[in-house]
């Protein structure tokens, strides 16, 4: 008896499934441009870190500014809740596997103190770098004015999944196109994964959206919840929506892919796929700059009733420096990720991020597998 479909499915791809095609020319890393452009803000290299708290500090966020990238701050972070956050940090490092679920949401239990919020803000402009901080939804109506009286230049409004349109049977909630016109900073939104919901961010006025579900080494919501897309589909959808609505409009809202990488070639593989910018979460947890001590936790780690991430340990590996620039003491690609772009972008044939997003991408699950048989024997032993 024949049947109707229930629902069709399409398959959907992560980093380590697809290779990029080199291109019919080759261009000298050192010509290419790798710059990103947010509003009215330009950056040297197209690479932000995380707003997590194993992550960004004010030291870690001036020192990412002045190597050319863009740290997040998170103001609903341990930085905003604690004067001297060093210590509840060094609680968090030491505490064991089976009680820092418990730790974390005691210590995130907290209040935000507003004052700090301004305290940190300073630190970070006086150091004379581009400050960016992050809100939920939930708070960026009632912490917004605060972070822009104290002089931020880019608010994050960002939350597992986030939308243009959000029913709820409470007050008012956080409008977008509104809030663009309130501030006066560059506004980016995430994080979504798909064509429909990041068109609909772009329509509210918004300068930037953060693409990306769980993926992040910390992140455990697809596990909780089933909830996300793997990031080279998730990036290629995004992107789609992003030029379609720049034909239409005339106004080009850069897409940052946001977690899901553990190396160079994951980056590289973002760009092509349609990123005009990447969000480094544990690779940059793995710096001497981070505050993590080494490990590394995300922001719905510590919720209250249901968490959806875990802290892990990623080990200190290197300076931030090294990370973004080399000169490299690993064989792994973690190290060096702006030559590894430049190289990429080179045999591609690419000048900039944009002739990037033409680079040809083919389906390719044997990538890293193929011919390695040495190398995967070392990694069983090891």
């Amino acid at each position: 008896m024949k049947h109707s479909e229930y629902k069709k499915m399409r398959y959907a791809y992560g980093f380590e499934e697809i290779a990029l095609v080199p291109g019919d020319i080759t261009i000298n890393p050192d010509q290419t441009d790798i710059s990103l452009v947010i509003d009215r803000l330009s950056f040297p290299i197209p690479i932000l870190a995380s707003a997590m708290d194993g992550v960004v500090d004010v030291k870690f966020a001036i020192a990412m500014g002045k190597l050319g990238g863009l740290a997040v701050l998170n103001l609903e972070g341990l930085q905003t809740r604690y004067a001297d956050p060093d210590k509840v940090l060094a609680e968090i490092a030491d505490a064991t596997p089976e009680k820092v679920t418990q730790s974390l949401q005691r210590v995130y239990s907290e209040p935000i103190k507003e004052n700090l919020i301004g305290d940190r803000i300073k630190a970070i402009k006086d150091a004379g770098v581009v400050c960016a901080v992050s809100l939920t939804p939930a708070n960026t109506k009632r912490l917004s004015p605060l972070a822009a009286e104290a002089g931020i230049d880019i608010l994050v409004v960002q939350s597992t999944v986030t939308t243009a349109r959000h029913v709820s049977k409470s007050y008012r909630g956080l409008i977008f196109s509104e809030l663009v016109k309130q501030l006066p900073v560059p506004v980016i939104v995430g994080n979504c994964v798909s064509y429909s919901a990041c068109r609909n961010l772009m329509e509210t006025g918004i300068h930037g959206v953060l693409v990306g579900v769980g993926p992040g080494a910390a992140c455990t919501t697809r596990e909780v919840i089933g909830v996300g897309i793997p990031q080279a589909t998730a990036t290629m959808d995004c992107a789609a929506a992003r030029d379609e609505y720049f034909r239409a409009t005339g106004r080009y809202v850069p897409i940052i892919t946001d977690g899901g990488f553990r190396n160079g070639g994951d980056l590289c593989k973002a760009f092509a796929c349609g990123a005009d910018a990447v969000m480094l979460g544990s690779v940059f947890a793995q710096t001497e700059e981070a505050p993590g001590r080494g490990n590394h936790w995300g922001m719905a780690t510590p919720h209250e009733a249901l968490p959806r991430g875990t802290r892990i340990r990623v080990e200190v590996k290197g300076s931030l420096e090294q990370t973004l620039f080399g000169p490299t003491s690993v064989t792994d690609g973690t190290q060096n990720l702006v030559g590894a772009l430049r190289t990429s972008m080179g045999v591609c044939g690419a000048r900039n991020i944009r002739e990037m997003h033409q680079t040809e991408v083919v389906i390719a699950p044997s990538i890293k597998t193929e011919g390695k048989i040495f190398q995967l024997m070392q990694g069983l032993a090891r």
